[in-house]
């Protein structure tokens, strides 16, 4: 798989104010990104979680546990697929 790397410039004091290490910051900023980008519904779940750097299963529990859906059909999706069906 090939990567990108992004650099973001923080002030120094971040990490001791979050009281957490370099690498916990990165995880948690990719995790935050890859949710927001899912609800917004720029990528897929997959690509979410592939971003997220967690399994399928892994993000579906976490998106769960922030209370975002893991479908983005609406009611009327659902009714043409049902109409399509008949």
């Amino acid at each position: 798989m090939n990567t990108q790397t992004i650099t973001i410039d923080f002030p120094s004091d971040i990490l001791l104010a979050l009281n957490a290490t370099e690498s916990e910051l990165k995880q948690n900023i990719r995790i935050s990104l890859a949710m927001r980008l899912y609800r917004l519904q720029k990528l897929t779940i997959g690509k979410s979680a592939q971003l997220a750097g967690l399994t399928r299963f892994e993000f579906e529990t976490l998106l769960s546990e922030n209370e975002i859906p893991i479908s983005n059909l609406t009611l009327e999706d659902v009714i043409q697929d049902i109409r399509k069906l008949k």
